[in-house]
């Protein structure tokens, strides 16, 4: 397995130095450096999966938009679950769409989020892996974030402030967690029936099981993959944020509220004319004068003169 992850090790622990150095230019400060490097780590995967984040927000979409179909199939073969299956794997595939893509930004940091553990387990533990090794290793077990060292872990440090800061990035990891996934259900998902809708009922259950799992998975983690985590946690709040503001999904009550702003703006802006006079429909406008021409009386011809 080691062998395998071995580049992956080496492309973490390469982005993780650059940093440093990087770094380097504005403060002197090893803590400091390090915390950032992994803070850059974060923001640079981040925007490598930006297509990725862009593929699961059409992939939802498309789930939501076959919701209907869906429940149709459910219905149809309720008692037949290979041809459920069947029907439900013909309908992906007509729609041109995967519910596994939803998942794909998650997927592809798995091996990033292992690879980041097993270094910094390593410099905990003095086992070089990728480019840590020697005065780097020895730079990197100084490191602390807060007065808690970035390799230790809660049950492996008897150190309290490490305790706390550790405690404090589990909770702010597990509230991120939550947050994130409450904005979706309540501004991003179209309104439909809670109790038929599947997808509906799995973002609920997630919303209160991945807390869970990071707070109680949380103590084993080292402190550099909780600000890891905690940082991916939050820019994946503020991205989805963004594009349940500025592009909602149809049916949604982040999308009639920006509905009825663009209906506010309209009234208030174009529609009104300088002197307060309230303008006509444009169509209605183009309507009125093509009924005009076309009552519109023709020329009479002058007699000609004989």
């Amino acid at each position: 397995m080691g062998t395998i992850l071995n580049p992956l090790y080496y492309a973490v622990s390469w982005v993780l130095v650059t940093f440093h150095s990087i770094f380097g230019v504005f403060t002197k400060n090893q803590s400091i450096r390090w915390s950032l490097s992994i803070i850059g780590l974060v923001i640079l995967i981040r925007i490598i999966l930006i297509p990725l984040f862009v593929k699961q927000i059409k992939s939802q979409r498309a789930m939501t938009a076959l919701s209907p179909k869906m429940k149709e199939i459910q219905k149809r073969y309720k008692d037949d679950r290979q041809k459920q299956s069947e029907e439900m794997m013909k309908l992906y595939k007509e729609h041109k769409t995967n519910p596994l893509a939803s998942c794909l930004p998650i997927l592809a940091q798995a091996p990033i989020f292992f690879s980041l553990f097993t270094v910094l387990n390593g410099i905990a533990h003095n086992h070089p892996h990728g480019l840590m090794k020697g005065d780097i290793l020895a730079q990197a077990r100084q490191a602390k974030f807060f007065g808690a060292e970035l390799s230790s872990t809660f049950l492996s440090s008897p150190n309290t402030t490490t305790k706390i800061v550790t405690i404090a990035l589990i909770i702010a990891m597990s509230a991120t967690t939550f947050t994130t996934q409450r904005q979706l259900l309540v501004k991003g998902m179209p309104k439909q029936d809670d109790s038929n809708n599947m997808m509906l009922q799995q973002q609920k259950v997630m919303m209160y099981i991945f807390p869970i799992i990071f707070a109680v998975s949380g103590v084993n983690f080292p402190v550099g993959v909780l600000i890891y985590w905690g940082t991916t946690n939050l820019w994946t709040m503020g991205q989805q944020f963004y594009v349940i503001k500025r592009n909602p999904t149809p049916g949604s009550p982040a999308y009639e509220e920006l509905q009825k702003k663009r209906a506010a703006k309209g009234t208030a802006n174009p529609d009104v004319a300088e002197d307060g006079a309230v303008a006509t429909d444009p169509t209605s406008e183009e309507a009125n004068q093509s009924g005009q021409s076309k009552q519109r009386q023709q020329p009479k011809k002058k007699k000609k003169r004989k």
